[in-house]
């Protein structure tokens, strides 16, 4: 979902700076000259500027943290947690102490890449939350 709206996010910018250099284009074979005025100039500047922003946000959010609350158990890819939201099953990775099975906890994680196992995709656990208790069947 987040690569989609990335790709519509740059297609809409692609847009945006073809349609400014278009228009200065068609100024300028009226006039015979390039006619580069300081707006037209700022116009194509402040239009990469906003490219390269929500490009920034948009890598930035993706290795952002998350933070998911459910029923920490062991699965097939090892320990990890079922989220109360979505039930979707978050292996985790890396230093695991502190988090209990069999517990409703809420975590702080982050995507990485597990090693050793190819190309599969892991969480790595950071702050531990609140610790609910048992969880319920």
């Amino acid at each position: 979902m987040k690569k989609l709206i990335l790709a519509i996010k740059s297609g809409v910018l692609i847009v945006a700076l073809g349609a400014t250099l278009s228009t200065c284009e068609a100024q300028s074979s009226q006039s015979g000259s390039l006619d580069f005025t300081k707006d037209k100039i700022l116009i194509v500047v402040g239009v990469a500027v906003v490219a390269v922003v929500v490009t920034a946000v948009l890598v930035h959010s993706s290795s952002a943290k998350r933070t998911i609350t459910g029923c920490v158990s062991s699965g097939d890819a090892g320990i990890g947690i079922t989220s109360d939201k979505d039930k979707q099953f978050y292996a985790l990775s890396g230093d695991t102490a502190g988090i209990k099975q069999g517990e409703r906890m809420t975590l702080q994680i982050r995507k990485t890449k597990r090693k050793g196992a190819g190309n599969s995709i892991a969480w790595e656990p950071g702050r531990i939350g609140k610790d609910f208790g048992a969880c319920q069947p």
